[in-house]
């Protein structure tokens, strides 16, 4: 058990942040069009501030740990993109697009992660 840890615990972290931020993209977007009080509390530019700082950190750490032990540069490279997307739609106004954006590149750090994962095994 402390070995599955081991092989999971930084890729875990961030797949379990990607579905966490997931939930929030569409939690958010749908509490908005119900009750707008609570969307917009939901909608807090700190909490996708925050987010997106997690999402560098976890990704780095574990990307990065992955590649020097797999040597293998693609689960990096697809986090990279996700976690640039994820950046590029903080940087936009809220709107449909902005959560199209992030739920691509959570997406796309996600499977970083997965790859790496299989890739350590």
């Amino acid at each position: 058990m402390v070995r599955y840890w081991k092989k999971w615990r930084w890729d875990g972290i961030g797949l379990g942040l990607a579905t966490l931020c997931l939930f929030h993209c569409l939690a958010s977007s749908v509490l908005l069009i119900l009750v707008a009080s609570a969307g917009g509390y939901l909608l807090n530019p700190i909490i996708h501030e925050i987010g997106l700082i997690a999402a560098i950190l976890f990704g780095a750490l574990a990307l990065g740990k992955g590649y020097s032990e797999h040597g293998l540069f693609l689960p990096a490279a697809i986090g990279a993109v996700g976690i640039s997307i994820m950046a590029a739609g903080l940087m936009l106004e809220h709107s449909s697009r902005e959560v199209a954006l992030t739920i691509l590149g959570v997406g796309l750090l996600a499977v970083g992660h997965i790859l790496n994962h299989r890739a350590i095994r």
